[in-house]
């Protein structure tokens, strides 16, 4: 059931610029429920129950933190605050957060807030040319104050993180877990997609693109290829190694502590998604890498996430390698990776849901 109550201009545009928060896979983990002129519910939610890589739906909480910094960005373009609490007592697969935004004469817009659209994931090739002490100085001051860089760079470095990438990319292509979320969240013969991410932003040419889609049609056609034909090769060099390698740098976004509450992780993604934006005011692009994390934290915390023989071996050796490469002290501080560069914004891009869609009456069940 949607929402029929009128929304004013001003919290209408608000709504509509913060959408575009990312989200893991463009799962979109929100709904809005408008309370009052002033006054939004956000409904969050996460997939935990059915994705693998969204674990205790931490990464949701990430994209959450996410979209209330958006919400805080678009307000202030209009003169407004966004005081933003949790609702205590709702479980925390649900999230559920009071958006208020109260008049703050003086506030100046941020100009972070214009960039909200624009900010893409770019899985291709960016250019090598090391960062700039500037650029990298604006991105660390986009931070707050309890959130840090760490910078990956340099060829051995941007080697070594290639090499992980790839290596994690091979656990996810030959996990039948893995398989049925690709099957859900890949949008084939698309350079756009509203709820899911379009085949033509993945970062393969049309030919591995083909046939990544028809072996994806059964599990018993990607096993036979993985044991028989390799068939993760092509994929993985295409979307893990050569990107890894042709970047100016990875980077770890490191939390104070290491994060354990749904609160914590909704701060790392406000730190995430100013980063994030101020790269994109930079003219750089930017890739998320989170599945190292996610799998050295099944690990750490031996936690069961396939059936299949021999994988848990897998992520063991590829934990040993993400702490080799942040460092013993920093891997569980670490909550947020990725690549970044110099380098031409994505021409295929996932959107975002229309905002009707995202809008629900009082007492809905989405």
């Amino acid at each position: 059931m949607k929402n029929t109550l009128a929304i004013d201009a001003v919290l209408e545009d608000i709504l509509d610029q913060a959408r575009w928060a990312p989200s893991g896979d463009n799962t979109q983990p929100w709904r809005f429920e408008v309370r009052a002129a002033r006054h939004v519910v956000v409904h969050g939610f996460d997939t935990r129950s059915h994705c693998v890589y969204d674990l205790d739906g931490h990464p949701s909480q990430l994209s959450l933190g996410a979209l209330l910094e958006s919400l805080a960005l678009a307000a202030s373009r209009h003169g407004l605050k966004l005081e933003a609490q949790r609702r205590p007592g709702m479980p925390e697969h649900l999230p559920t957060f009071d958006a208020v935004f109260v008049d703050a004469p003086g506030l100046a817009p941020d100009p972070l807030a214009a960039f909200l659209p624009q900010r893409t994931v770019q899985r291709r090739k960016l250019s090598t040319r090391s960062l700039r002490v500037s650029e990298k100085a604006a991105l660390a001051a986009s931070l707050p104050d309890d959130f840090g860089v760490l910078w990956l760079e340099g060829s051995r470095t941007r080697f070594a993180a290639a090499r992980l990438m790839f290596n994690n990319a091979r656990l996810r292509l030959i996990m039948p877990e893995a398989h049925r979320v690709h099957c859900d969240v890949i949008e084939w013969n698309a350079r756009y997609s509203a709820d899911r991410m379009p085949d033509q932003a993945l970062g393969v040419d049309p030919m591995t693109a083909r046939l990544m889609r028809w072996i994806m049609r059964s599990w018993r056609r990607v096993d036979f290829f993985n044991t028989w034909l390799a068939g993760t090769v092509a994929p993985r060099l295409q979307m893990d190694l050569l990107p890894g390698w042709y970047c100016a740098a990875h980077f770890a976004l490191l939390a104070q502590s290491p994060p354990r509450t749904v609160d914590d992780y909704v701060a790392a993604g406000r730190a995430m998604q100013r980063f994030w934006l101020t790269a994109t005011e930079l003219g750089l692009q930017l890739q998320p890498e989170l599945t190292p994390l996610i799998f050295a934290r099944y690990v750490r915390e031996r936690r069961l996430f396939s059936r299949t023989e021999g994988l848990h071996e897998v992520a063991q050796e590829l934990a040993v390698q993400t702490r080799t490469l942040l460092g013993e002290e920093h891997t569980e501080r670490a909550v947020f990776l990725g690549r970044i560069g110099a380098g031409a914004p994505a021409r295929a891009r996932s959107l975002r849901r229309p905002l009707q869609e995202l809008i629900v009456a009082p007492g809905a069940k989405e």
